[in-house]
């Protein structure tokens, strides 16, 4: 991390946790401003593969509302 963001710490951590949320939540969007030109191909491929699994039976789906009443049990 660079000293001017070591510098800048201190002083942000006395934000309100709004400000700060506000905060992070535009530092996490300007993140989103470089766009990496391998993920679209990437995450098609994947989404093929995934595909491509499920039709030729190697994967197996279960019911959407099977996975949430697991997850409702679970964490609740």
């Amino acid at each position: 991390m660079t000293e001017t963001a070591e510098q800048l710490k201190p002083e942000l951590a006395r934000l309100s946790p709004q400000d700060r949320a506000a905060l992070a939540r535009f530092l996490i969007d300007s993140l989103d401003d470089e766009e990496d030109a391998d993920a679209e191909s990437a995450w098609d491929a994947e989404l093929a593969r995934r595909s491509e699994e499920i039709d030729s039976g190697k994967a197996v789906g279960e019911p959407a509302d099977e996975v949430f009443a697991k997850l409702r049990r679970k964490y609740s």
